[in-house]
């Protein structure tokens, strides 16, 4: 089975993807940024570090960030395969990684680019809403809600996190857009690159990257 890295802006449905991979082909799920929120809170000085970068919103450095992503691909549940969420970010990382992973188990062969544009991926951010009991996400601009406010399933309180606003959303989004295009190229130039629509729905997209994924095992 592929090691897949997941490429996209906030929005775009990367969590939802991976986790459907993972169901699928019972591969790993790695999301770089909860590895590094699960470290912060173990405190110690790794922890302590990262918390701090965390709060200044200030990105974790290349070098710290490829020992974490290293360590843990060396567990056990990685030995099937896994996916890479949130990561590489930019080019460098991206060329550190396959530097340190070369001749391993842990090289990876598919990056996957899910492609929204702009517009969509602004109402999917500054319309999503939580419900506070079940943890159940809907959107205010594409779901029906049966009383406004509450939670179709269980009709607990519903809330909107504080960065799901549209300066929040530009800032991320233009971010991404800036530091990892030379990644994409990269990829792309590897020929290990595969660019799916994901504005459509989350079922599309998966059936989309199904085809990608088992036509290379074929």
């Amino acid at each position: 089975m592929d090691n897949i890295i997941l490429i996209s802006a906030a929005g775009a449905g990367k969590g939802t993807q991976a986790k459907l991979l993972k169901e699928k082909y019972n591969l790993t799920n790695i999301s770089v940024g909860e590895l590094f929120r699960s470290i912060a809170k173990t405190g110690g000085e790794l922890g302590k570090h990262i918390a701090e970068l965390q709060k200044a919103g200030v990105l974790i450095e290349d070098k710290l960030t490829l020992e974490v992503v290293l360590d843990r691909l060396e567990k056990p549940d990685c030995a099937n395969g896994f996916i890479l969420d949130g990561y590489p970010r930019n080019l460098e990382q991206a060329k550190m990684f396959d530097e340190a992973v070369k001749g391993t188990f842990k090289e990876v062969s598919t990056v996957i680019l899910l492609e929204v544009p702009k517009e969509i991926l602004m109402q999917r951010i500054t319309g999503r809403v939580n419900c506070s009991s079940c943890g159940e996400i809907y959107n205010e601009y594409f779901d029906e809600f049966k009383k406004p406010g509450y939670c179709n399933k269980c009709d607990g309180d519903l809330y909107k996190r504080d960065d799901d606003n549209e300066e929040s959303f530009n800032r991320r989004y233009n971010t991404f857009m800036t530091t990892v295009q030379d990644a994409i190229q990269y990829y792309k130039e590897k020929g290990i690159l595969h660019v799916v629509d994901a504005s459509i729905s989350k079922d599309y997209t998966f059936s989309q990257i199904q085809k990608i994924i088992e036509g290379k095992n074929d």
